[in-house]
C-alpha cells in the first residue's frame, strides 16, 4: 500500500467490504498488514471514494483519509461504522523488505478468531516474479500456520488484464493451504483463505448477502 491510495475508490470498497466481512464473521480483531511500499509521484489513488457505492458512513471515512494521508486513521473504521471489533496493524507501517518476508510475517497469534488482512499494492506474486507489491503464496502458508483455524486471510488483487474468474482459478491452484473464496468489483478483487472450510463458507454466505446491494460479483 502507498500513502497516496489512502481514501480513494478502491479504498472505499476496501474498507466497507471488510468492515463487512468482519461483522457478519463476528470477529474481534481485524489484523492489517499495510505492506507499505513508498508513494511513486504518480496518478494512481485520485480516484473519488464515491465511485464505489459504499454506505455514507463509509464514504465519510475514506474522505477524512484523504485528508489525513495518516494510517492511523484507518483505526477508527469501527466507530465510524458503529461496529465492535478492533483494528491492529501487523508490523504497523513498517516497509516490507522482500529479503525478509518470513520476519515480516511472522508474530501473528492464534489467541483470537481474526480477519488477517494483506493489503499490497499489486496482489499474488506472478508466475515468475515477486516483489514487495506481491503477496507470496508462501506467505499465505506461513500465516495459516500461525492463526487460529476459523481466522480468514483477505488479500487485495488488482485487475491483471485476465478476466478475475479466471485470475481466481489460477490463484486458487497456486494456495498452498487452506479454503478459499473471492469477491470483486471493478479493477479490484480480494481473494479470502482459511484453514476452515466451515469459515470459508460463512465467507461465501456473507459475500453472496454484499453483492445483493453492492455492485460486486461473489466467486467460491
Amino acid at each position: 500500500m502507498k500513502l497516496q491510495y489512502l481514501g480513494d475508490s478502491k479504498d472505499s470498497f476496501k474498507w466497507d467490504y471488510h468492515d463487512y466481512l468482519i461483522s457478519q464473521l463476528g470477529y474481534p480483531i481485524f489484523k492489517i498488514a499495510l505492506m507499505m511500499t513508498p508513494d511513486d509521484g504518480g496518478s494512481d489513488g485520485q480516484s473519488h471514494p464515491s465511485l464505489f457505492p459504499a454506505r455514507k458512513e463509509i464514504v465519510n471515512f475514506c474522505h477524512d483519509l484523504r485528508r489525513s494521508r495518516s494510517i492511523e486513521a484507518i483505526k477508527a473504521l469501527p466507530e465510524k461504522s458503529g461496529a465492535s471489533y478492533r483494528v491492529m496493524f501487523h508490523k504497523s507501517g513498517t516497509h516490507l523488505n522482500n529479503s525478509k518476508r518470513k520476519e515480516y510475517f511472522s508474530g501473528l497469534d492464534s489467541t483470537n478468531d481474526q480477519l488477517v488482512f494483506l493489503d499490497p499494492d499489486n496482489g499474488f506474486e506472478p508466475e515468475k516474479s515477486c516483489s514487495e507489491k506481491h503477496v507470496a503464496y508462501s506467505d499465505i502458508s506461513q500465516i495459516l500456520d500461525q492463526v487460529s483455524n476459523n481466522s480468514v486471510v483477505s488479500v487485495f488483487q488488482h485487475f491483471r488484464r485476465i478476466p478475475f474468474s479466471k485470475d481466481y482459478a489460477r490463484i486458487r491452484e497456486r494456495i498452498q493451504s487452506g479454503h478459499s473464496a473471492a469477491v470483486y468489483w471493478h479493477s479490484l478483487m480480494f481473494v479470502v483463505v482459511s484453514k476452515s472450510e466451515t469459515a470459508i463458507q460463512r465467507v461465501v454466505s456473507a459475500n453472496q448477502n454484499y453483492a445483493k446491494t453492492n455492485p460486486v460479483i461473489p466467486i467460491s
